[in-house]
């Protein structure tokens, strides 16, 4: 039990956010997964509109501060060139 009523209303706030990250970062990668059976299927409209929707969550993640700047350009970067590599001899 802590003294100061702060520190609790701090400890509670901290949960809050905790869980609120979590969730964001869950549905990041959940996307992520998506993306990636739709790569490994060879479906290229899935796996177009599933990087778009990815895109927007990693945008979303970094916005409220759950993912920071530069990891979020790197995954969307990283996705990216995946979807390049693996369409481009496709057309």
């Amino acid at each position: 039990m802590s003294v100061h009523s702060s520190a609790d209303k701090r400890h509670v706030q901290s949960l809050v956010r905790r869980m609120r990250n979590r969730r964001v970062k869950s549905q990041v990668h959940t996307s992520g997964r998506k993306f990636l059976e739709a790569i490994k299927a060879k479906d290229q409209e899935t796996a177009a509109a599933c990087l778009k929707s990815l895109q927007a969550e990693i945008d979303a993640a970094k916005s409220k501060g759950v993912v920071k700047a530069n990891a979020a350009s790197r995954k969307k970067s990283r996705m990216y060139k995946l979807f390049n590599k693996t369409f481009a001899k496709a057309e």
